[in-house]
C-alpha cells in the first residue's frame, strides 16, 4: 500500500482551499457562491437568525449546516459566513426573515370568542382575520385564550417576544375581571400569598376591589405569570368565578381606548418602554 492511498497509516488528508471550500458551497440553483454573499464586516448568520426568531444559536447553526437558509439566493451551508441582513435578502425554507429595519410592533385589542393562532382547524375565528394579511411572520406575546379580551401584542422581533414572556424578566399584566361576588374580604391577601393550584402555587402582584353591585363586583388583578388561564383560576379558586376578562395592559403599554378588534402600530417611545423593561 503506498503512502499516498488515503487508506495508508501515514497519510494525510489535504485541508480543502478556500476556493474548493466555497465552489462546495454552490446554490443548486447555480445562483452564486458563498464568496458571493460573504461580507468581511457583516453579522454573522446565525446571529442574524436569532435574532429574527429562529431560535437558540445552536439551533441556528443547525439550520444552516443542513442547507434551508439561503442569502441572494445562495444556499449557505458555511457556520463563519457574515452577511448585511439591511442589504442582503436571507430566506429560511423559502420565507424570507425580517431585520431590524423591518421589525413591527403592533397591538390588538382581541374581541371574545377569537382563538390567539394564526389559523384554527375548527374554524373559528382568530386573529389573523385582523391582521390585515400582513406580509411579516408575527409573534404573538403572551396569549389570550378564547373568552378573554383585550390588549395582545404581536411583532415579528423575535429576541423582544422571548424576553416578554420569559418568567425571568417578570413583565406585569394587568387585567379587569367582571366576577360574580361578593368579594370576600380575604380574597387580595390570599391571591398576594399564593394559591395553590393544579400546577403550582399562583401569586398576584396586586388585587383590587373596583366596584360591586348585588352579586357582582369589578376587580383589578395584576400578575407577571403567562400561565394558562390563570387569572380564570385563580379568581375562581378565591370564590368569584369570571364573567368577563379584558387585559388592559403588558407592561408598559395600555389598552386604552383602543376599540374591540382595532389594531394599532405602537409609538417608538413605546417601543423603547418594552425594550427597557427586558433589558434591551
Amino acid at each position: 500500500m503506498s503512502s499516498s492511498d488515503p487508506r495508508s497509516p501515514g497519510h494525510r488528508s489535504r485541508r480543502p482551499s478556500r476556493r474548493e471550500r466555497a465552489a462546495s458551497q454552490k446554490s443548486p440553483t447555480g445562483a452564486g457562491e458563498v464568496s458571493d454573499v460573504h461580507r468581511e464586516d457583516g453579522v454573522r448568520l446565525q446571529k442574524v437568525l436569532a435574532d429574527a426568531g429562529l431560535g437558540s444559536r445552536r439551533a441556528c447553526e443547525s439550520l444552516i449546516a443542513e442547507g434551508r437558509v439561503e442569502v441572494d439566493g445562495v444556499v449557505v451551508r458555511e457556520l463563519g459566513t457574515r452577511v448585511d441582513p439591511e442589504t442582503q435578502a436571507v430566506h429560511v425554507d423559502t420565507m424570507r426573515i425580517t431585520t431590524q429595519a423591518d421589525r413591527v410592533y403592533l397591538a390588538l385589542n382581541k374581541p371574545a370568542k377569537v382563538v390567539t393562532s394564526m389559523s384554527d382547524p375548527e374554524g373559528r375565528k382568530t386573529i389573523a382575520d385582523y391582521l390585515r394579511d400582513r406580509p411579516e411572520r408575527l409573534f404573538y406575546v403572551g396569549r389570550l385564550d378564547y373568552d378573554t379580551e383585550g390588549l395582545l401584542l404581536l411583532t415579528n422581533d423575535g429576541d423582544l417576544s422571548n424576553r416578554l414572556t420569559h418568567p425571568s424578566y417578570e413583565v406585569p399584566k394587568t387585567y379587569l375581571a367582571q366576577v360574580r361576588g361578593p368579594v370576600p374580604k380575604d380574597a387580595g391577601a390570599r391571591l398576594r400569598d399564593g394559591i395553590e393550584l393544579e400546577d403550582g402555587i399562583a401569586h398576584a402582584d396586586s388585587f383590587r376591589l373596583i366596584d360591586s353591585t348585588p352579586g357582582h363586583a369589578l376587580v383589578e388583578l395584576v400578575l407577571h405569570s403567562g400561565r394558562n388561564r390563570i387569572v380564570r383560576r385563580m379568581l375562581e379558586a378565591v370564590g368569584t368565578p369570571v364573567e368577563r376578562l379584558v387585559r388592559t395592559h403588558f407592561g408598559p403599554i395600555a389598552l386604552a381606548e383602543q376599540r374591540p378588534g382595532k389594531l394599532r402600530t405602537l409609538r417608538p417611545h413605546e417601543v423603547g418602554e418594552l425594550m427597557k423593561a427586558v433589558k434591551l
